[in-house]
């Protein structure tokens, strides 16, 4: 049996990647390690957590002997690490705290990972997951590849680019065995209503304002989170040691369009009149250090293993508003807080 240890698995691409992990590998132990802050949301995993192969460990991966007694205890055979803080108005608000998380805490893992690896590191591997983000921002032409020049523009991105630069010095100094990817934008169910898709649909659904940044001009390059863990999954069994794989949907939105979409679709799942959910929008004041734009190209993930999207985006954003639409007790409950409960009353007899 192997163990792998998943970092913010309860959270939305986490808990997407344990859900494949648990339900795919039965012969595997997947221990889901998540601190539980406002986006780690355990109600995510409801339809797994009593499979015999999970584990579920509430922690914080900054704290370092808290980290080594875990990899002690358990003696990972692999790392897919996704816990981070993700959303760049916060790293605005408080960039020190994204500086401990993505920063400190990889470093964490890595000292972690290397003590117990060092005398058999084979066939053991280390996950690194990234965002486009590090690469900043593109013109009008053009795509970020896997040798594109990292230039972040918000200490959002700078943390991450950080701990991709730890865990390629890693592998270089010490010879441990890791992997890095950087994906684009996600969407799919589960998806914290901070973020512009899921944030959105509710303020729709509620009638309140849309609010867009500028004038809406920015492009990104979606991805279903469905299909991002299946990627996940690709890479960490069958990615070569040592290198990066750009991860994309090959579906770019100017946002403005984007969100168009999404006020068409909802005025019609809503039985509204055409063009009704269009008058909530908003423009207020840019983001400070906004990337213009973001294109993946995920050319090297498909011709060395094999994997594309598998959905075309106007399929996936129908799911994913209906999805909204039908979990009406997740939406509130992650909006009011109260979906913090569900820790305690599921796991306060194992805290």
């Amino acid at each position: 049996m192997k163990n792998i240890l998943i970092t913010g698995g309860a959270g939305f691409i986490g808990s997407h990647v344990v859900r494949l992990f648990v339900n795919n590998y039965p012969e595997y132990k997947i221990v889901n390690l998540d601190k539980l802050t406002y986006a780690g949301n355990l109600a995510n995993l409801k339809d797994i957590e009593n499979k015999a192969n999970y584990e579920f460990v509430k922690g914080d991966i900054v704290d370092c002997d808290f980290i080594l007694r875990l990899f002690g205890k358990h003696h990972f055979d692999g790392v897919i690490h996704l816990a981070a803080e993700s959303h760049v108005d916060r790293s605005i608000s408080n960039p020190t705290e994204f500086v401990f998380t993505n920063v400190i805490g990889t470093v964490n893992l890595l000292n972690a990972a290397k003590n117990i690896w060092k005398d058999k590191p084979e066939g053991k591997r280390f996950y690194h997951i990234s965002t486009d983000e590090v690469y900043g921002s593109l013109g009008n032409g053009g795509m970020f590849t896997e040798e594109t020049a990292y230039d972040p523009h918000s200490p959002y991105s700078a943390s991450k680019a950080s701990s991709d630069h730890f865990v390629r010095a890693y592998h270089d100094t010490f010879g441990l065995p890791t992997v890095i990817s950087n994906c684009s934008n996600n969407y799919g169910s589960y998806q914290f209503p901070e973020k512009l898709i899921p944030l959105f649909i509710n303020n729709i659904k509620n009638k309140k304002p849309l609010p867009v940044y500028g004038k809406g001009e920015n492009v990104r390059d979606w991805l279903w989170v469905v299909d991002h863990a299946r990627a996940i999954d690709l890479i960490f069994h069958k990615g070569e040691v040592g290198e990066t794989y750009n991860i994309g949907g090959f579906n770019e939105w100017i946002n403005i369009d984007l969100i168009r979409l999404i006020c068409c679709k909802m005025d019609e799942k809503l039985g509204r009149s055409k063009g009704d959910s269009e008058k909530l929008i908003t423009f207020v004041k840019d983001r400070a250090g906004h990337d213009l734009r973001y294109a993946i190209d995920a050319t090297k993930l498909k011709n060395e293993l094999g994997w594309e999207p598998s959905l075309q985006f106007e399929e996936g954003i129908e799911l994913t508003i209906d999805w909204y639409l039908e979990n009406t007790e997740w939406l509130e409950n992650v909006t009011s807080g109260d979906y913090k409960n569900y820790y305690k009353k599921q796991y306060n007899q194992r805290s």
